[in-house]
């Protein structure tokens, strides 16, 4: 678990590296990153139990093939979000999602006898590298099940971490990070 390392409380004042291409990617090695991703026109590829837990236990297992560790996480039959922290090179984080969306596009594409059909539309990352916006982050991450209407509480969302982090999170951490409010952040959510 990695909820106890906090990239610090200033902004970086340091010299990084940008991806060259739009929307513009920062990579840095020792700061966690927020991803989302959604599919094509929005449609909801991943609906029901299997699916969903296919996608959630895709995601788990890349994140670690990939050396990343996994935070929060919390995934959706049209789109998914998660806090993960990078091993040393932070640009496998492209071959990463490219590696998620290939194996998870080509188990839906099977189930739904739709071959080579286009399931991952876009996905946006952000490097976090200021600490109220990682705790607030965390909450919006935890709690995206609520904020989408599914359920009432967090934790009975069953493809989320949020009744884990309630489990295992140091109890202090736990209630500074619902302390934090999310709904000024900017997070491509429109599902």
């Amino acid at each position: 678990m990695q909820w106890e390392k906090s990239p610090g409380s200033k902004i970086l004042k340091r010299k990084f590296e940008l991806w060259h291409h739009g929307p513009r990617h920062l990579f840095l090695s020792a700061y966690p990153y927020m991803v989302t991703a959604g599919t094509v026109d929005k449609r909801h590829f991943f609906r029901g139990d299997d699916r969903l837990l296919y996608l959630e236990e895709s995601l788990k297992t890349v994140t670690l093939q990939f050396g990343w560790t996994l935070d929060v996480w919390s995934v959706f039959p049209n789109h998914y979000h998660f806090i993960a922290w990078p091993p040393a090179d932070s640009k496998t984080l492209k071959l990463m999602i490219q590696e998620l969306h290939r194996r998870t596009s080509i188990e839906v594409n099977r189930l739904d006898h739709a071959q080579g059909r286009q399931v991952w539309f876009q996905y946006w990352d952000t490097c976090i590298t200021f600490e109220k916006s990682y705790y607030a982050r965390l909450n919006y991450v935890n709690n995206n099940a609520v904020h989408h209407g599914l359920v009432k509480i967090a934790s009975q969302y069953p493809y989320c971490s949020a009744a884990r982090f309630e489990r295992e999170a140091e109890p202090r951490f736990r209630r500074k990070v619902q302390t934090f409010r999310y709904d000024k952040l900017k997070i491509e959510d429109d599902y």
